[in-house]
């Protein structure tokens, strides 16, 4: 069974009294372990398809299933729940807390879990040093560069291991030299540790580092192209 499984997957948005079709018709299956992109310009529907995958918005029509769990049968509060222990989220913006530290940042999801502190602030050191951040763990979001701010940003989202994380154009304000470093990194991770990672993007960057690119334009599937990576 795939990890994720789109079927005939339709998003509609009202806007006066006109519709905005943000995806149309969209079949798509991702399986554990991939290294994939949604690929095409803005406006294509690729962040719309990223954000119903994390359960952060509602299709209009079809059918979603992500780990084995529909949907379509689960109560909010359960949604709820299931996107905070099997989805990771990394954000182009970060969206690190300002008043809490680089650390506080990276455990406010395994606080969120109920987690001990102690092995919390355990598992956070060890990703620290994994990450290349060690050392930085009591220092404000003001204090670190965009690098680092999106490395404790991946620290958070992978600290549950997660069944997959979705990164919305997570190289966008960081320059070239950054955002190659960070794409070793989470090709290293998903290498290393089997983490599914989906992104969107039209970065030429990040769709070269993809195993797979799944490129949508006018909320269509396009093209669906595997390619080798070195």
């Amino acid at each position: 069974m795939p990890l994720i499984s789109l079927n005939n997957l339709s998003k509609i948005y009202p806007l006066g009294n006109q519709q905005i079709v943000a995806v149309q018709e969209l079949d798509l299956r991702i399986e554990a372990g991939e290294f994939a992109v949604l690929a095409g310009p803005s406006g294509s529907g690729k962040t719309t398809v990223l954000n119903i995958v994390g359960a952060l918005d509602t299709p209009s029509t079809g059918r979603v299933r992500v780990d084995g769990c529909d949907y379509r049968e689960m109560k909010p509060k359960a949604l709820a729940d299931f996107r905070l222990r099997r989805i990771g989220f990394i954000f182009q913006s970060y969206n690190l807390i300002p008043v809490l530290t680089a650390a506080e940042n990276a455990e406010f999801t395994l606080m969120l879990q109920g987690v001990a502190p102690k092995a919390r602030r355990a598992k956070i050191s060890a990703l620290f040093a994994e990450l290349g951040i060690a050392g930085l763990e009591e220092r404000r979001p003001n204090d670190l560069s965009g690098g680092q701010q999106q490395r404790v940003a991946i620290a958070r989202a992978i600290a549950p291991e997660p069944a997959v994380i979705l990164a919305d154009e997570p190289t966008a304000n960081l320059d070239s030299h950054t955002a190659e470093d960070l794409l070793q990194l989470m090709r290293r991770l998903n290498r290393e540790k089997g983490t599914t990672f989906l992104f969107s993007s039209h970065d030429p960057l990040v769709i070269a580092h993809a195993e797979r690119v799944i490129s949508l334009r006018d909320g269509r599937l396009e093209n669906d192209i595997r390619q080798e990576i070195g």
